[in-house]
């Protein structure tokens, strides 16, 4: 265990609402140990930019991690070349100009086929009437498992993001996460001979084409799901929400004074979707005064660093204005995500400029505010929404 000064929370209050903790943390111990979760927490931005570029000390390679255990051993628990040579795998699939070229035109048909369906008959929840099957529709076509529900995209992804941020040890919740997995190897074993006679440029396409072994194609298109559904999906979302909650900001970005993507780059800092990371330590290791043993679990938590007063000028407000170019919302180090132009793409090129030029005077319920929730990973669960037909 770290020498790390120990730390309690209230873990129901932290999934409500993290960021007060994550505050006193970055004031009165930056470094510390969380008890109710088992691990050494990094707060600060500048340790964790440091840190997570350090992968002889603060390894993703756990063996013994919930995401190898429920999931299989992905690239994103890879050090090196092991991640490398995965990494370079799948590139063709998801490259800033596979993106511009191929899957751009696919999110613009997925986001105008939804919105020509919606009507605002009453209060709509737009989580699920459009951020949630828009994100799950783009991320078939990007796996290459078209060949399953948007619902069950998006519950085997909840179903795995759940498992893997189990740190209590909840069964009924680690079971959920075994059925998600069975539920996306079935779809794999479906796609897998189409795709094997005709090649595209999808995930399990490219793969296939790359000779990777089946059991590691497993594992990366079960990471490609955990993270590529939840995010774009709370991005939309929330980004809609913080918006129409700042009308001067909402205007700055429809009247073009700033890019769709500064807004959603703002968001995302502001409201990290995937809030931590955690790795291994896998040598004896002291940052400032605390001492790290080998084989601890560290948790980098990436809602805590975008939010640092160090960096960024009253962090706690949203500001489409700010300059969020300090915001390490995507990783930091070798393993910044992988999707994210393909996340740009979709939320900040296609959804965010549809959603308000289609949705004449959207706006939220005076008397149902949306819920939030979640640390590790957060977004909406629900936003009650209406507008003029």
């Amino acid at each position: 265990m770290s020498t790390a000064p120990h730390f309690d929370i209230d873990v129901p209050a932290f999934w409500q609402d993290p960021y007060p903790t994550l505050a006193r943390l970055r004031k009165e111990a930056p470094i510390a140990f969380v008890p109710q979760l088992g691990s050494t927490l990094l707060c600060s931005r500048d340790d964790i930019f440091v840190s997570e570029k350090q992968i002889d000390v603060f390894s993703s390679h756990q063996p013994e991690g919930l995401m190898n255990k429920l999931m299989g051993h992905n690239m994103m628990r890879k050090d090196g070349d092991a991640h490398m040579n995965e990494r370079k795998a799948i590139f063709p699939a998801i490259s800033p100009k596979t993106v511009r070229s191929h899957w751009t035109a696919q999110f613009d048909g997925h986001a105008t086929r939804i919105l020509d369906a919606l009507r605002p008959d009453g209060v709509v929840d737009f989580v699920q009437a459009f951020a949630l099957p828009f994100s799950a529709e783009c991320l078939k076509s990007i796996t290459g498992l078209t060949n399953m529900r948007f619902q069950d995209m998006n519950a085997w992804s909840q179903g795995m993001i759940d498992g893997i941020a189990n740190y209590t040890g909840d069964p009924a919740v680690e079971a959920r996460c075994h059925a998600a997995t069975s539920g996306i190897d079935a779809a794999i074993d479906d796609m897998v001979p189409v795709l094997t006679r005709k090649p595209d440029l999808s995930l399990l396409g490219v793969m296939l084409q790359s000779g990777m072994p089946m059991e590691s194609v497993r594992a990366n298109i079960k990471l490609a799901i955990s993270g590529g559904q939840n995010e774009p999906r709370d991005a939309i979302a929330g980004t809609v929400w913080a918006l129409l909650t700042h009308p001067d900001q909402l205007a700055l970005a429809t009247s073009g004074a700033i890019p769709w993507l500064q807004a959603f780059e703002e968001y995302a800092r502001w409201i990290s979707p995937i809030g931590m990371s955690p790795r291994r330590i896998a040598k004896p290791w002291t940052i400032r005064d605390v001492a790290f043993e080998t084989s601890e679990r560290v948790f980098l938590m990436f809602g805590s660093a975008n939010r640092d007063e160090k960096h960024f000028n009253d962090p706690e407000r949203f500001d489409v204005r700010r300059d969020a170019s300090k915001s390490i919302a995507f990783g930091a180090g070798p393993h910044f995500c992988a999707g994210a132009w393909a996340s740009r793409a979709m939320v900040a090129d296609v959804a965010l400029p549809a959603i308000f030029r289609r949705l004449t005077n959207l706006r939220l319920i005076d008397d149902r505010p949306p819920r939030i929730g979640g640390w590790a990973f957060r977004g909406l669960l629900d936003l009650p929404v209406t507008w003029d037909r």
